[in-house]
C-alpha cells in the first residue's frame, strides 16, 4: 500500500473514533443494556486497531499486544454470543467476535520488520486466500447491509446511538473488506 493511500485510510478510520467516544460518553447504558455498551467498547477498540494497522508511522503498540487484545475481544464476544444463543436471548456479539478474529488474523500475518511493530504495507503475501475471501465477503456484505439499514433509519425514531452505530459498522465493514482484499 502506498504511503498517501495509507495516510488517507488512517485519517478516515481515525474519524470513526469520534462517534464511538461520543456514544460511550453520552448514552444511558443502564437502559440500553450492557451488551450495547460492550459492543460500543469493542467498536472503539477495533477502530483504534484499524488506525494502528493503517498508519504509515507504525503502531504504537507491539503486535503481541494487539494479538492479546484482539484475542480477548474475540473470546469475550464469542462466549457472549454463545450464552445469549443458549438462553434464548437476542443473539449479539457474533459480529464483534468475527471482526476481532479477522483483525487478529491480519495482525498475525503482518510483517514485523525492525522489531515488534506492525507494518501493513509489508504484509506477508502468503495469506490463505480462502480465509481472506470468506472474511472479505462477510465484511463487504455486512457493510452493504448496514448501509441499507442506515438509509432506512433516516427520519425514523430509533434508540439513541443506533444510527451512529450502524453507519460506523458500515464504514468499518467496507474498510475491513478492502484491507483484506488489498492484503493478498
Amino acid at each position: 500500500m502506498n504511503v498517501p493511500l495509507a495516510w488517507l485510510l488512517t485519517v478516515l478510520c481515525a474519524l470513526l473514533v469520534l462517534p464511538c467516544v461520543l456514544r460511550l460518553a453520552r448514552l444511558d447504558y443502564v437502559h440500553l443494556g450492557r451488551g450495547v455498551r460492550h459492543g460500543d467498547l469493542a467498536e472503539l477498540l477495533l477502530v483504534v486497531a484499524m488506525v494502528a494497522m493503517l498508519s504509515p508511522v507504525g503502531a504504537p503498540i507491539p503486535a503481541a499486544g494487539w494479538q492479546a487484545m484482539l484475542g480477548l475481544t474475540a473470546g469475550w464476544f464469542a462466549v457472549s454470543w454463545w450464552r445469549a444463543r443458549r438462553s434464548g436471548q437476542p443473539v449479539a456479539g457474533a459480529h464483534h467476535a468475527v471482526s476481532a478474529v479477522a483483525m487478529l488474523y491480519m495482525v498475525s500475518a503482518m510483517a514485523h520488520h525492525g522489531g515488534p511493530w506492525l507494518t501493513l504495507s509489508a504484509m506477508d503475501s502468503a495469506l490463505a486466500w480462502p480465509v481472506v475471501a470468506v472474511f472479505a465477503a462477510y465484511f463487504i456484505a455486512d457493510a452493504v447491509r448496514s448501509g441499507v439499514v442506515a438509509l432506512r433509519l433516516r427520519g425514523t425514531e430509533v434508540p439513541p446511538g443506533h444510527a451512529s452505530r450502524t453507519l460506523c459498522r458500515s464504514a468499518m465493514g467496507a474498510g475491513m473488506g478492502y484491507l483484506l482484499l488489498a492484503a493478498v
